[in-house]
């Protein structure tokens, strides 16, 4: 199986779907405040997305204020849950999400998915990188790949995702490309990407796979060495790592994130929600937040956003029953 043409595949849905004009609530008026909840601990990933996009929506004057709230369990179903559950007193919260929504629910991780929920936009995407201790005597993928085909089992590799998660997913990946079994990954999960980096730091790991924007500032840092990045080319907020692909492995993979509010929210309250987020990407204030971590713009709005999910939803389907985790 070639797996750059399976997320070639998840490419071409993000392309159709493409960015949205919001006809209709270009004018909508700005939002007093936001609750944004995170399904994991502070660090991670979706931590990292919710409190950069309330920074740009604060500091640009869309939103006059934002608070946060990490609600970490069940690899995110927690979180899902609260929010179907108290869906009449959540009408100002939105939930960050991204592809583990996709991957758990098929798996059966947790009983809802994205359908339960009001589906606000996909807003950004972010690269999968490998991560090594700067002390690590691992100096590239290539290095790691050799350590894992002499003796797999002696090679764990931590993530921020439960077994069979994306970040799981994205080791099987790349070890397959690399020629190798990746049912034999050591995988190591850890409640959010907070937690498995101190883990990684501590070398009771010896990788991490996380999403590039928490690798880069942990990087910046000077705490970890970024060994291989899921992009086609070298990102320029981390332009000294390198890629897969350049080290000869044939793998690319982007996971986008985005937002979702309370099941039955009026209309009007959504079309809001999707207004201000798409007023968002014409500021100064977002560029600065999206350049800092790396991430790409990927907008779908509404039911554009369901329509990108539902087509995410086959493709990952179709490529966990082939890997063995379905």
């Amino acid at each position: 199986m070639r797996i750059k043409s399976t997320f070639k595949a998840m490419a071409y849905i993000a392309g159709v779907v493409g960015m949205m004009s919001m006809p209709g609530i270009s004018n909508a008026a700005d939002i007093d405040s936001i609750h944004f909840i995170i399904p994991g601990g502070a660090g991670g990933g979706w931590d990292g997305t919710a409190r950069g996009t309330g920074e740009a929506l604060t500091k640009s004057g869309l939103v006059g204020s934002a608070s946060y709230e990490n609600m970490s369990g069940g690899g995110g179903g927690k979180a899902i849950g609260y929010l179907i559950e108290n869906a009449d007193s959540n009408a100002g919260s939105l939930m960050v999400n991204s592809t583990p929504i996709v991957i758990r629910s098929l798996v059966g991780r947790f009983p809802h998915n994205f359908r339960d929920l009001t589906m606000i936009a996909g807003t950004i995407g972010d690269y999968a990188a490998f991560v090594v201790n700067k002390d690590s005597p691992l100096k590239s993928f290539k290095d790691l790949v050799a350590a894992y085909k002499a003796d797999s089992k002696s090679v764990a590799i931590g993530g921020g995702s439960v077994p069979g998660g994306m970040d799981h997913l994205v080791v099987a990946m790349a070890m397959q490309a690399a020629g190798q079994d990746p049912t034999k990954v050591k995988y190591i999960p850890y409640d959010a990407g907070g937690k498995a980096m101190a883990a990684l730091l501590s070398g009771e790991i010896k990788a991490l796979s996380t999403g590039f924007s928490e690798a880069v500032g942990l990087a910046n840092a000077g705490e970890v060495r970024i060994i291989g990045v899921t992009s086609a080319e070298r990102n320029s907020a981390a332009s000294d790592a390198p890629t897969l692909k350049e080290q000869g492995y044939d793998a690319e993979f982007v996971n986008w994130r985005g937002f979702f509010a309370a099941p039955g929210l009026p209309a009007a309250k959504a079309d809001a929600y999707r207004a201000v987020i798409a007023k968002m990407y014409d500021t100064p204030e977002w560029e600065v937040v999206r350049a800092r971590n790396g991430w790409v713009n990927i907008h779908n709005s509404g039911g554009d956003f369901t329509k990108f999910l539902e087509g995410q939803e086959k493709v990952i389907k179709d490529l966990m029953t082939k890997l063995g985790f379905l």
